[in-house]
C-alpha cells in the first residue's frame, strides 16, 4: 500500500544524498564518501529526517585525486582508520536501506535530493556504471535540487547560507563531510517542503471559512 509520502511526490521516494570526492570529474575523480538521509512523513503531512547512512569509499583503481579537493574535504584516502570499502560494496551499503524504504512506502523509485544535485547524482551514476550495479534505486536523471529550492524560498543558493536563512545552525568546521552535509541538506529540504505545506493548509482553511 502506498504511503502518504509516496502520494506527495508522485510515487517517488526523496532521499537526500551528499558525496565527497577527489575532484569534479565523475568519470575520473575518486568517490570518497557517501552520506544519505531517509525521510518520513507524519500524520499531518510534514516531512522529517528519519534515518541516515554513511559509507567511506576506497578510490577505484586508477582514480584521480586532486590535492585541492582533498584539502577542502580534509580526507586522507590512505588513512586505514577510515574503514573504506570498494565502490561495489559501498554502493550496496548505501542502496540497500533505500530499497527497503521504497518498498515500505509503496514507492516506485527513489529520487536523489541534493544541493547542486546533479553533481552528486553524476558521481553515483558513474560508480554504478563502473561497478556494473544492477540494483540502483535512484532515478538516473531526475533529482530535487535544494540550491534551486532555497533560491526560491530564501534567496540563498549556498548551502550554509540557505540553512541559516531557514533558521537553523550550520557548523562550517563540520562541512564537507558527506553525512553532515546530507543531514543539513535534508533539514533544508524538509523546511522548504513543510513551509509550502503550511501555506497549503492555511489556504484550505481560509477557503473553508469563506464557504
Amino acid at each position: 500500500m502506498a504511503s502518504r509520502l509516496a502520494g506527495r511526490f508522485r510515487g517517488f521516494l526523496p532521499v537526500v544524498v551528499d558525496v565527497e570526492t577527489g575532484g569534479f570529474d565523475a568519470e575520473h575523480d575518486a568517490l570518497l564518501e557517501i552520506g544519505a538521509v531517509l525521510l518520513a512523513m507524519d500524520g499531518e503531512g510534514f516531512l522529517h529526517p528519519h534515518a541516515s547512512v554513511h559509507v567511506n569509499v576506497a578510490p577505484f583503481p586508477g582514480a584521480h585525486l586532486d590535492p585541492r579537493a582533498l584539502e577542502v574535504t580534509g580526507i586522507d584516502p590512505d588513512n586505514p582508520l577510515r574503514g573504506a570499502v570498494d565502490e561495489r560494496i559501498a554502493l550496496e551499503q548505501a542502496f540497500q536501506p533505500v530499497r527497503v524504504a521504497i518498498r515500505s512506502h509503496g514507492c516506485q523509485r527513489a529520487v536523489l535530493v541534493g544541493h547542486n544535485a546533479h553533481f552528486d547524482l553524476g558521481f553515483i551514476n558513474a560508480a554504478v556504471k563502473r561497478t556494473g550495479n544492477k540494483r540502483n534505486p535512484f532515478h538516473p536523471f531526475s533529482c530535487f535540487d535544494t540550491a534551486t529550492l532555497a533560491g526560491l524560498a530564501y534567496g540563498q543558493t549556498v548551502l550554509s547560507k540557505a540553512v541559516q536563512a531557514s533558521g537553523r545552525d550550520f557548523d562550517a568546521h563540520a562541512a564537507h563531510a558527506a553525512l553532515y552535509d546530507a543531514e543539513r541538506t535534508a533539514a533544508l529540504f524538509c523546511d522548504i517542503t513543510n513551509r509550502w505545506h503550511r501555506l497549503e493548509m492555511l489556504e484550505r482553511d481560509q477557503v473553508g471559512q469563506r464557504l
